[in-house]
This record gives structure tokens, C-alpha cells and sequence, in this order.
């Protein structure tokens, strides 16, 4: 396995997605609440290489928050 620990991958975390006009996000500041297209009992995205690997949900303990994967998503042909 050792070969394989140097290969970077690219993996992102999606809580969820909205979409903006720029003269909006210009003129957020500190504080700015941006309202997603998800609630709160949905999924967090996982991909890797922007293609979707699996599903799970954000945990938070204190100052610490983590990602239990719940779903790990098949890939299709």
C-alpha cells in the first residue's frame, strides 16, 4: 500500500449548493447567513475526483466537527 500513499486526491465535502448573483456576494460581510438547497436531515456529499463516493452526516462535539460516512455509493458502469 505504500505505493499509493504519494497519489494525491482531490476529495470535497458538500453540505449543500445555492446559487448567487455576484452583486449579492459582494455585498455580504461578517455573518452573512447563505441559505442552501438542503435540510437538515439530508446527506452530506463526499467526492472524490468530483465523482460521488459516499454519504454520511456532519457531527459536531465541542469545536471539533466530523463526517460519519453512512452510505458508501456504488459506482456505475
Amino acid at each position: 500500500m505504500s505505493v499509493l500513499e504519494g497519489i494525491p486526491i482531490d476529495m470535497s465535502i458538500v453540505l449543500g449548493s445555492t446559487s448567487l448573483p455576484i452583486r449579492q456576494v459582494l455585498k455580504m460581510g461578517r455573518g452573512a447567513m447563505i441559505p442552501l438547497d438542503c435540510g437538515h436531515s439530508d446527506p452530506t456529499l463526499v467526492y472524490v475526483n468530483n465523482q460521488l463516493v459516499a454519504k454520511g452526516k456532519v457531527l459536531v462535539d465541542g469545536e471539533h466537527m466530523s463526517l460519519e460516512i453512512t452510505e458508501v455509493v456504488q459506482r456505475s458502469r
